[in-house]
């Protein structure tokens, strides 16, 4: 017997497959999402054969690792100098990358607009399951779109698709998006667990055996997660996602998994009605409009992998009419401002427990990094005590449970960005201050050792 049939039971929700109906998903914990799908399966003769003869097929094609040939063209440069920092310095050559957001952030407008600089020297491929042709170029139109080797293709058979990719060789490929496509083979709805992990399958097979990089668009469901799969995840080079409000002009790109480059680095733009524009000073960016003479307001520094980041903390500490006060935090960790607000409270003497406390990251940028610990401190203290900290005046630095502040990294790279945004005071903490000389930034450098000395800089 060659081939046998069985029934497999897939949630719909994360892909685990069960041998048998469950109510609950044993891995994602949902329920009533098993779905029965019917599989074959080769005997294990046939299998061992056709293992053999793999084996033998693939014997000639193995390389040792000082003779494969790698130069400089492995990347290609996609003529947006944020979107190369978040994929490590370009698009890898046979590289396949999915950008992940929700519907209106912006994932086809940023494709579209690197198809203008690359379509100089390369030819490109845009396979759109969504939209028509005619609606492709009326976009295009918009954003100024013009090149000659942009090339349209509105089709949602996965199969042909990659047919057609190896028999045009383009040399970048977009696919928009992976949740439209479809196998004949398999009997699904397009959009399901099976349909979008096998079309991403044959994608990346393609885009290995040709060496074609291929983006792929997916949309993100109501947890913010990528739809689909999470071995979709895995079978790609590269996930992006594209993070913001729809109702602010600034959206931040960044890298989840990248198999050429670091996870860290973050990339921001802003949606203006000609595209996207990228914001090459995210600093100058997100402290523009800030208030002066305002209590509970201080500026951070956070690093985004090598690039360091002002933002300005905002804290409003108001008396509270319920019995049980508020607390709320937006771009910052909630359970990191309750643990500020007892130790603010055991070491510093400060009663909160009347007072409903705000906690706001301007310009929806996330704070998420023990360095931002000493400036959202500051800003509580002075929304309580209603005094205003000096506009030139940063901080940051860790806070421990005994009050005191704990060192942080790059310490030169967030001091040299203070400097150049014009900040004349800097509260850093005292042992992180090890090898740096003061006398050659053109600022005030203090360095301390508890938040009671970080206090006294607020008059």
């Amino acid at each position: 017997m060659a081939v046998k049939s069985k029934n497999l039971y897939v949630c719909s929700s994360c892909g685990f497959e069960s041998s048998k109906w469950n109510g609950k998903c044993q891995n994602c914990g949902e329920w009533n999402t098993f779905e029965e799908k019917e599989v074959t399966v080769s005997s294990s003769r046939s299998s061992s054969s056709a293992g053999r003869s793999t084996a033998i097929s693939l014997s000639d094609k193995i390389s040792v690792l000082s003779s494969v040939d790698v130069n400089d063209d492995v990347r290609y440069n996609t003529g947006l100098s944020e979107l190369d920092r978040v994929l490590g310095g370009g698009l890898v050559k046979g590289s396949i990358v999915l950008l992940g957001g929700e519907p209106g952030i912006g994932k086809s407008t940023i494709l579209l607009q690197i198809c203008q600089f690359m379509g100089d020297n390369y030819s490109i491929l845009y396979v759109s399951g969504e939209e028509s042709t005619r609606q492709i170029k009326l976009r295009a139109d918009r954003l100024g779109v013009t090149t000659e080797n942009l090339y349209l293709l509105a089709s949602t058979d996965a199969e042909a698709i990659c047919t057609t990719i190896e028999s045009s060789k383009p040399d970048i490929v977009i696919i928009d998006s992976i949740q439209t496509m479809n196998l004949s083979q398999v009997n699904s709805s397009p959009g399901s667990i099976t349909q979008v992990r096998e079309c991403t399958n044959m994608f990346m097979h393609t885009a290995k055996k040709n060496e074609i990089p291929i983006f792929i668009v997916g949309h993100v469901n109501k947890d913010g997660a990528i739809a689909g799969p999470k071995v979709m995840e895995h079978i790609v080079d590269c996930v992006l996602y594209f993070e913001g409000e729809r109702h602010l002009s600034y959206r931040l790109l960044r890298a989840v998994k990248n198999r050429f480059g670091s996870t860290n680095e973050v990339g921001v733009f802003e949606m203006a009605d000609a595209g996207l524009r990228q914001v090459e000073n995210p600093s100058e960016m997100l402290l523009s409009g800030r208030p002066n003479g305002v209590s509970g307001i201080c500026v951070a520094c956070i690093m985004e992998g090598s690039r360091p980041i002002l933002a300005e903390v905002q804290a409003l500490a108001t008396k509270s009419g319920f019995a049980a006060p508020r607390r709320t935090a937006t771009g910052f960790d909630y359970n990191r401002m309750a643990i500020i607000i007892a130790v603010l409270e055991k070491r510093a003497g400060l009663f909160f427990g009347t007072l409903d406390v705000y906690l706001n990251i301007v310009g929806g940028f996330k704070l998420d990094e023990p360095a931002g610990d000493l400036p959202v401190a500051l800003a509580l203290y002075s929304s309580m005590m209603d005094k205003p900290i000096d506009e030139k005046l940063i901080a940051f630095g860790e806070l421990g449970l005994g009050g005191e502040i704990r060192s942080v990294s790059h310490i030169q790279n967030r001091l040299r960005e203070a400097e150049r945004m014009g900040f004349e005071t800097c509260i850093v903490p005292k042992q992180s201050l090890r090898g740096i000389v003061a006398s050659n930034y053109n600022m005030k450098i203090i360095g301390v050792t508890n938040f009671r000395q970080a206090f006294s800089y607020v008059k």
